[in-house]
């Protein structure tokens, strides 16, 4: 039989406050934790940017991607999807000599094909439309006590992963489209315990 791993609840921090437990007291993953993680994101060229973040951080630490966010952001053209998609061999060459991004070929090229993928879809329909309505617009309330009760993927971030692969987009499995999920607040997954969950319940009522 399987071990029962430990339970991982909200956590108190010195200021008073609980919060999850995964970004540890990092003042930069905590700031994080409290300011953007959860809150819903509705802006298109924001929702690519994290979705392109996410995409960078398979196999790595998110914590590695958020202290290498500004690189990415002046590398990447502040992330607009426009500009991206016009890459040309000579940018890609300078994106893989940037120390300051992570230098994967691979994920580097994908950007080019996300971004062209995005322009398609943001003139049919709207990108934040075309994500949001997977969760009917309006951002799901879990109620977890645990961070062992957190899902790594679910039914709908499979179906919203097939969309954006059909579409053109890459690096976007289940896995990670779930983490984005997360990010920009279609699902809150911050722990009842966690004094984000109830302000982002709330914001999410505002929409």
């Amino acid at each position: 039989m399987a071990k029962k791993p430990e339970p991982r609840p909200a956590v108190m921090h010195d200021d008073g406050l609980a919060r999850c437990g995964w970004p540890g007291v990092d003042p930069l993953y905590v700031a994080y934790h409290d300011n953007e993680w959860g809150v819903p994101e509705y802006d298109s060229r924001a929702l690519f940017e994290k979705l392109l973040l996410d995409g960078f951080q398979a196999g790595l630490s998110w914590i590695t991607i958020l202290r290498k966010r500004d690189n990415f952001r002046k590398a990447f053209d502040r992330f607009e999807p426009t500009k991206i998609a016009r890459y040309t061999p000579a940018k890609l060459e300078k994106l893989m000599a940037n120390e300051g991004i992570i230098r994967n070929r691979q994920k580097i090229e994908g950007s080019v094909l996300s971004a062209r993928a995005y322009l398609d879809i943001e003139e049919k329909e709207g990108f934040s439309n075309f994500l949001w309505k997977f969760v009917d617009g309006k951002p799901v309330q879990n109620r977890l006590q645990d961070l062992n009760d957190i899902q790594a993927e679910t039914e709908t971030s499979k179906k919203m992963s097939k969309a954006l692969k059909d579409a053109g987009f890459k690096f976007c499995g289940p896995t990670i489209v779930y983490a984005f999920m997360q990010a920009t607040g279609m699902v809150n997954d911050h722990l009842v315990g966690c004094h984000c969950h109830a302000k982002c319940a709330a914001l999410a009522l505002k929409k």
